[in-house]
């Protein structure tokens, strides 16, 4: 099933007002974006500036001079199309395996987000075939590296509005002529400054941004559930998440993870007083400490990703009106503030796989536990889940390497023209690496407190942890060292994809969502 078709329960997301972060992850996952009527008039005022501009030979930067260290070389009427195509072609140099097309979704829904603002002056038979493209399923051929910033990843979606570089649909690869085709549409020929803005902005580092916030969004709730889906069978503190002493510390995020935590273990059996600690390791009471502070730091980012989506990121951008235009070219295609939100995810995500990984160790072994060694179902014919516990850790190194700040990068590019590079689109991509090794360590952690359940039953457990356990039980069955175990780690990591974590009574838990986002922002 190719990623249009498999739709999630909301097949179309209208764009009037600028799109949210969860917007963003609807539109990668197949969901059709529409545009108000005010969006579309936004699109067509902004191309009548240009126009403007153009007429009256106003300098503008990458509308009739050229662009980088090339800035002050003018191009005449004549050439300001040609410059256009030429900007796709040149800026096309990406190269590496391909973004998936979820990945390229999500691109091209904040690229068509930042055209919406009306301060970028592509015409919309432009952004017309963007969205027609789109909500075909067509995708670009993305090549993954080479880029500092956005430049080589975006051209690769101008390409196609012209009929050249390469698509996917459907899984199979074709050329930008024939998905040009597939939507009944000519190769457009672009007018003044549309090839730059085509390649321009932090659409790209947006896009996969929001990506990796809305799949950490849905993570931390599944860190809770397996938090306490350990902590039923190795806690045995009668009090770490207790209220009044947790709401001593100034932490939404750490309430929020402690009430989850409780909600999880509610009805679980009090610990034989022969069995009781004092207090438990931190991988196990500390959970509300970090899974919370991870919480918080969504919040900031939260507001971070909004402000991006609601911004114009265009360089440069056209104001005013066709009677008196105005072209400003400043700085608003740097992507730092994205850049270093794009670091910070990918940091506190490696925190919840690190702390996953301790409580993963802790049942697998039995220096610490009294659980079956290993959680082998035949201790020294079988092997268990020992080598599982080996992949989480290779995970959380990659994860460590992973969330060295790409933002401090630095280089220098265009001949000093562009002397300061925040590699912001690099933070991103990296960011959803460390997302998906998550994905793998929370799915290990489960599938150890599953096998656990089954070696070492539990008497008066908790209500809603029985549930999770035939959650899981339903996709993978006991482990007897039968069959390879990375098919067992990948279909659980499928149900945290697909699914929710929430416990009874906490489904509209979550302080973000789609939709309103509750901030201030000035009128379009």
């Amino acid at each position: 099933m190719s990623a249009h078709a498999a739709l999630s329960a909301q097949d179309h997301v209208l764009l009037d007002r600028p799109l949210s972060p969860f917007d963003i992850e609807q539109i990668a996952k197949g969901a059709d974006l529409v545009l108000s009527d005010a969006a579309i008039a936004r699109i067509k005022a902004a191309r009548d500036i240009v126009d403007a501009i153009v007429d009256r030979g106003i300098r503008g930067y990458g509308i009739n001079t050229g662009v980088g260290a090339l800035c002050d070389v003018i191009i005449g009427p004549a050439d300001q199309s040609a410059l256009s195509h030429n900007i796709l072609f040149s800026h096309a140099c990406g190269v590496g395996a391909p973004l998936p097309p979820d990945a390229a979704r999500a691109i091209m829904a904040a690229q068509i987000n930042n055209f919406c603002h009306g301060r970028s002056g592509v015409r919309w038979e432009t952004v017309e075939t963007l969205l027609a493209l789109l909500n075909a399923g067509i995708t670009p051929v993305m090549p993954s590296q080479g880029s500092v910033g956005y430049l080589v990843h975006s051209a690769c979606i101008g390409l196609l509005v012209i009929g050249e570089g390469e698509a996917m649909l459907n899984g199979d690869r074709i050329s930008g002529a024939q998905a040009l085709r597939h939507i009944g549409r000519a190769p457009l020929k672009l007018g003044a400054k549309e090839g730059l803005s085509l390649v321009n902005g932090t659409p790209c580092a947006t896009g996969l941004a929001a990506l990796a916030f809305a799949r950490l969004s849905r993570l931390v709730d599944w860190a809770d559930a397996a938090a306490a889906f350990s902590y039923e069978l190795l806690g045995r503190q009668s009090d770490p998440f207790e209220e009044q002493g947790l709401g001593l510390r100034m932490s939404e995020g750490m309430r929020t993870s402690a009430n989850t935590v409780r909600t999880w273990l509610s009805g679980r059996g009090h610990v034989a007083a022969d069995r009781a600690r004092t207090q438990d390791p931190l991988s196990l009471r500390a959970v509300p400490q970090v899974h919370g502070s991870v919480r918080d730091e969504l919040g900031n980012i939260a507001e971070i990703l909004r402000n991006e989506l609601h911004s114009v990121t265009d360089n440069p951008v056209v104001c005013g009106s066709p009677e008196a235009p105005v072209v400003s070219s400043q700085a608003n295609a740097v992507g730092a503030a994205i850049g270093f939100a794009a670091d910070r995810l990918a940091m506190i995500a490696a925190q919840l796989g690190a702390i996953s990984e301790r409580r993963i160790d802790r049942m697998v072994n039995p220096l610490v536990s009294d659980l079956p060694p290993f959680l082998s179902a035949d201790g020294g014919r079988c092997s268990g889940l020992m080598i599982a516990q080996y992949s989480a850790s290779a995970l959380c190194g990659e994860n460590r390497r992973l969330s060295v700040p790409a933002s401090l990068d630095g280089g220098v590019t265009s001949a000093l023209q562009e002397d300061i590079l925040t590699h912001a689109t690099p933070a991103a991509e990296k960011a959803l690496h460390v997302m998906q090794n998550l994905f793998y360590i929370l799915a290990i952690e489960l599938l150890c407190g599953a096998q656990a359940r089954d070696l070492h039953p539990l008497r008066g457990g908790a209500e809603a942890n029985a549930r999770l356990y035939a959650r899981l039980r339903g996709r993978v069955a006991v482990y007897q060292d039968d069959r390879p175990l990375n098919r067992d780690i990948e279909d659980v990591a499928a149900l945290l994809r697909d699914e929710c974590a929430c416990a009874p009574d906490l489904a509209d838990r979550r302080p973000l969502r789609s939709g309103s986002d509750g901030l201030h922002h000035p009128p379009l």
